[in-house]
């Protein structure tokens, strides 16, 4: 193998455009690079545009006379989809945990997966396979299917195989488990300060089963455990002893080591080439086959020549190089004969009908102690409906491209709903404004996005339990939102704000759906993991 083929064997690249740009085109066909990443934000307008896309990038390939292009996306689901507009709009990995349906998990991956290579995009970035403990947890949430790490590997192994049963690659992220860290590690360097024993049994078991399930790439984490490394500074996608020590040696991971983007805040706080050069030279020592490189500016082909020159001053070593090449090259070659579905499957009505049960059964109804569910209305009673403005609340999230659709999933059961949009995290005279206006309403209907991280957003639930005995409150996203107001005597859960889960969730305050959500993760000093009401009794 020519070493410099061997060495463009470690670049998942990316590029900004909704078209190939001629350098990527010019990467692929001079320089033979692995693969490509395609971002929401920077490469996707919808399925027909990203299915001409992806048979552009690999029509470069084949002119270079290549095996296929890896070409990867991040649609988990829920949170972050890289791919939103005319796709199957799945809850995500929480509502799944709230379920605890290993079926449904494996319907959901499956699901995903056709789309995906109905689409052209052989790899997909999921599942999250992080196991969520701590509530502070600013990026991982409802990426992860829970905290019970037996349950979380349940229900990611269903979802890994459902998936590759379509031909495209799941990848487990984000090893060695970001579920415990206060941190985000796309703006800084969370450490993880559990020994081997503890992350033994909650981190790595989910791991453990997905390598058992035949994963075939798994994604490392920028985060540091200094009980492993001895270094409170090195993130493990640059520790030899988490990846070859741990993920290699110990687990017995023999497929494809990607890192998360090397552009994160977490490996460096100014982006260069040179500093770029220094970390993927890192990775590649640590053990690392793939380096991911996110869509900012950088100098691809500086990095790649210090790469050469790592290997040439023996900082890599070369028969160490040819072997990572060739698992890649084998992963390539495996999507060679992948069945492309019609256009058609995306988003079709069977796809939806799996997306739909599951949003109807995750919803949970934690409390419900005045009886106020299901409503019971005159016809011209009026309701108010609030919720923030979709927003981003971290660089793994596609919120703000979802439309808010409280106001309208209530409209279908009643016919005088009024929609009140606040800021996610409301100032004093926003909330002033918004409880004089709401004073009226004899119903009011409050959606909160982790009221727990917003001051504003749970000052405003306490003002409003205060005023309005009928307050309906339903966490969209993260279900600790109750410790923001513990005495609220109604609360549900959804777990996403994506109009299916709203949907699901204006049927059983109308009475239309019963509840058959449980708590997949505990909500601190207020109710254990697994409660949930499977009626409206009062409670």
């Amino acid at each position: 193998m020519d070493l410099q083929f061997a060495i463009a064997q470690k670049f998942m690249a990316s590029f900004i455009g909704t078209t190939p740009s001629p350098a990527i085109m010019r990467a692929i066909r001079e320089r033979q690079l692995a693969g490509v990443t395609l971002f929401r934000e920077s490469n996707v307008r919808d399925p027909g545009q990203i299915r001409e896309l992806t048979q552009r990038l690999q029509y470069a390939a084949r002119q270079a006379d290549m095996p296929p292009l890896l070409i990867a996306a991040d649609q988990e689901g829920g949170q972050l989809m890289a791919i939103d507009k005319d796709t199957t709009p799945f809850p995500g990995n929480m509502a799944l945990g709230a379920i605890g349906s290993a079926e449904l998990a494996y319907q959901a991956g499956e699901v995903i997966g056709r789309e995906l290579a109905a689409m052209g995009i052989n790899v997909n970035y999921a599942p999250v396979c992080d196991v969520n403990t701590n509530p502070q947890n600013p990026v991982i949430g409802v990426r992860s299917f829970g905290e019970d790490p037996h349950r979380v590997a349940e229900l990611a192994t269903a979802f890994i195989r459902g998936i590759q049963s379509t031909g495209v690659i799941a990848t487990a992220k984000h090893f060695p488990g970001h579920g415990d860290t206060q941190e985000d590690s796309h703006f800084t360097l969370p450490i993880v300060s559990h020994d081997l024993e503890r992350l033994n049994r909650v981190e790595f078991v989910p791991f453990r089963a997905a390598i058992a399930a035949g994963v075939r790439m798994i994604m490392t984490a920028h985060l540091s455990i200094p009980t492993i490394t001895g270094l409170p500074d090195l993130p493990a996608t640059l520790s030899p002893a988490i990846l070859r020590g741990v993920l290699r040696e110990q687990m017995g991971f023999h497929g494809v080591i990607i890192t998360d983007a090397l552009t994160m805040k977490a490996i460096r706080s100014a982006v260069t080439s040179a500093s770029l050069s220094l970390d993927a030279i890192a990775a590649a020592r640590a053990g690392a086959d793939l380096l991911l490189f996110g869509p900012e500016p950088f100098d691809r082909e500086e990095v790649f020549q210090n790469l050469a020159q790592a290997i040439h001053r023996g900082l890599l070593e070369e028969a160490d190089l040819r072997y990572s090449a060739d698992r890649v090259l084998r992963l390539r070659n495996s999507v060679a004969d992948l069945p492309t579905p019609d256009l058609s499957v995306v988003g079709c009505a069977a796809h939806r009908a799996v997306a739909e049960e599951i949003a109807r059964r995750s919803i949970t109804l934690v409390r419900n102690r005045h009886g106020h569910l299901p409503l019971k209305l005159e016809g011209e009673t009026p309701i108010a409906a609030v919720m923030p403005r979709p927003v981003d609340l971290t660089p793994a999230d596609t919120s703000s491209f979802v439309k808010p659709m409280l106001a309208e999933a209530l409209r279908r059961y009643h016919p005088r709903v009024d929609e009140f949009l606040i800021s996610i995290d409301p100032n004093p005279a926003e909330i002033a404004a918004l409880r004089e206006a709401l004073r009226s309403y004899p119903v009011v209907v409050l959606g909160t996005v982790n009221a727990c991280q917003h001051p504003g957003q749970a000052e405003l639930v306490r003002t409003l339990a205060k005023q309005h005995d009928r307050l309906i409150w339903a966490a969209l996203r993260l279900p600790y939102d109750l410790q923001a107001a513990p005495d609220a005597p109604t609360y549900l859960c959804t777990y996403s704000i994506l109009p299916i889960s709203l949907e699901a969730m204006a049927a059983l305050i109308m009475g239309h759906l019963s509840p058959q959500g449980r708590l997949p993760v505990t909500i601190p000093d207020l109710y254990p993991l697994g409660h949930g009401l499977s009626d409206f009794h009062h409670q």
